[in-house]
């Protein structure tokens, strides 16, 4: 029985898919072209919003005039929305989007980063993993808000110096799973006991290296 959508790149590792699939979701393959740079094309979190982290959170996807191959017009969508916070940088936000966020009455966090939700991990709706530390700051002024501040680096993303552990991450079901070797960054343990101190399995795999997909959505 499906337990519910999950978003993946269609590239994504073939471990991951296998694992998804055995967990019952439900799998929508993002593959695009031509719309963003390449090696952003199949990144879930370009392409559409996930309004939250339950399984019944509204879905926005971007219109292909929405978005353009350079920065910062990739990342209109790319906004890390946890149901309760939604967060971006407000001035590349797509209008809809950002209104929609108000009208669910979501608490409006505007940071410098474009790539927001590359950049964050949601635990919950309330608890978030990044290592960038202008988003950690601006989250700083909401105390509901826990935040784990992590080192920057050790993530692949083809085409890039480095990923981020937003875009190699995401919850299913009672697992927030992490696409690759978790266990080669050096805040492995911190990672490990945030997650699960918030009621959540997390899960990895040691056979590849942890990889920025555009998110596990």
């Amino acid at each position: 029985m499906s337990m519910g959508k999950t978003y993946i790149a269609k590239d994504a590792n073939r471990r991951l898919r296998e694992h998804l699939e055995t967990m019952g979701r439900d799998l929508e393959l993002v593959e695009t072209e031509g719309i963003v740079s390449k090696p952003l094309s199949n990144h879930p979190d370009i392409f559409l919003c996930k309004m939250g982290i339950s399984e019944d959170a509204p879905v926005f996807y971007a219109m292909e005039n929405h978005l353009g191959p350079e920065y910062p017009r990739d990342c209109a969508y790319n906004a890390a929305c946890t149901g309760k916070f939604f967060i971006h940088n407000f001035s590349i936000t797509d209008p809809a989007l950002l209104q929609a966020a108000k009208d669910m009455g979501m608490t409006l966090i505007d940071v410098n980063q474009g790539y927001t939700k590359c950049n964050v991990a949601i635990i919950d709706e309330t608890s978030i993993i990044t290592s960038d530390r202008g988003i950690a700051a601006a989250c700083e002024d909401y105390p509901e808000l826990t935040v784990l501040l992590i080192e920057p680096g050790y993530i692949r993303l083809d085409g890039f110096d480095t990923g981020f552990i937003g875009g190699a991450s995401g919850k299913a079901g009672n697992e927030f799973i992490f696409n690759g070797n978790l266990a080669k960054h050096p805040d492995f343990a911190q990672i490990v006991d945030f997650v699960e101190s918030h009621g959540l399995t997390p899960k990895w795999f040691p056979e590849y290296q942890l990889t920025d997909i555009g998110s596990i959505l």
